[in-house]
């Protein structure tokens, strides 16, 4: 066989094999299971926000930069454990310093820093500067299991882990589903309010972004717009106590439709923004102008 025929063989060897790893990572992407953590799995949870989709693409902005900066520094060490070794430069040299290359390790890391703060300070903003919200929701760790509440809507709830032998029968995930999931409406901006009734907890959603600690004593503020509709799961990421790995979150991403049912279920209503028509006809009752007062303005629900 000919030293060409070797060649030839030998690329569409590496060829196959490059494929093969690539379909693998893709079908590998492409199986995640959305919402909560997969087995075996390459890459960050699917995105069901876009500031998660913002996160992601960081992610990978990243990846990249920290790979090219592993390979060089790699490299390098390989070269000088080569070219100046004992045997292969016996007589070493006596300069301490060089001024070119000073130069370019202070320079080059300077703006690779500059690359990477251009990217991910717009995204900080955009994870603490809340829009204006369309529904509020208070989150209160406690040991260990959460409590949810809708203030606007005067609907309380406590979530708890599902048992290990309800969650096989229903063929949920378990450690993930809880005894009552959340139910959030889809496309909607929904301000959350965190806080502690003990230890510091710390109310983390993989999918949505949102991670914030839950601390006695103060109120965080984060925020999510879930628009893919799924059951979602989080939990504690802070460690809080014996009981730490049993503080799933569990919440569903459903429309607005359902959501408003949810909430007429659980003995809840939103407050409307609207003031109540007048009475007219012949049996409203009447005021002389002398002695009418001005109507008082139509209270606001708060948000």
């Amino acid at each position: 066989m000919s030293r060409e025929e070797n060649c030839v063989k030998r690329g569409a060897l590496i060829a196959s094999i490059a494929t093969g790893v690539m379909s693998f990572a893709g079908a590998a992407h492409a199986t995640l299971l959305q919402g909560q953590p997969t087995p075996r799995g390459m890459h960050l949870q699917p995105a069901a926000t876009e500031i998660m989709r913002e996160i992601t693409s960081f992610h990978d902005f990243l990846l990249w930069i920290i790979v090219a900066i592993t390979i060089f520094v790699a490299a390098l060490l390989i070269w000088v454990m080569l070219r100046y070794n004992r045997h292969a430069n016996p007589t070493p040299k006596k300069f301490t310093h060089n001024m070119l290359v000073e130069v370019i390790w202070t320079v080059v890391p300077v703006l690779i820093l500059v690359v990477i703060a251009w990217r991910s300070f717009p995204l900080i903003y955009q994870e603490e500067r809340i829009p204006e919200a369309e529904l509020t929701l208070k989150v209160t760790g406690n040991s260990w299991f959460w409590n949810f509440e809708y203030p606007d809507a005067g609907v309380t709830i406590a979530a708890n882990l599902l048992p290990e032998e309800d969650a096989r029968a229903q063929q949920r995930p378990y450690l993930l589903a809880t005894t009552e999931p959340l139910l959030v409406p889809v496309d909607t901006t929904v301000r959350v309010l965190v806080t502690s009734n003990d230890v510091i907890h710390a109310f983390a959603l993989p999918a949505f972004g949102v991670k914030e600690d839950a601390i006695q004593g103060r109120v965080n503020e984060t925020w999510f717009r879930a628009d893919t509709p799924g059951t979602y799961y989080g939990q504690c990421s802070e460690l809080c106590g014996v009981n730490h790995a049993y503080m799933p979150i569990e919440i569903r991403v459903v429309t607005r439709a359902e959501f408003d049912a949810w909430i007429a279920g659980h003995g809840g209503a939103f407050a409307s923004a609207e003031p109540a028509p007048a009475a007219t006809g012949e049996g409203a009752a009447t005021t002389p102008p002398a002695t009418e007062q001005p109507a008082a303005a139509p209270s606001t629900p708060t948000r």
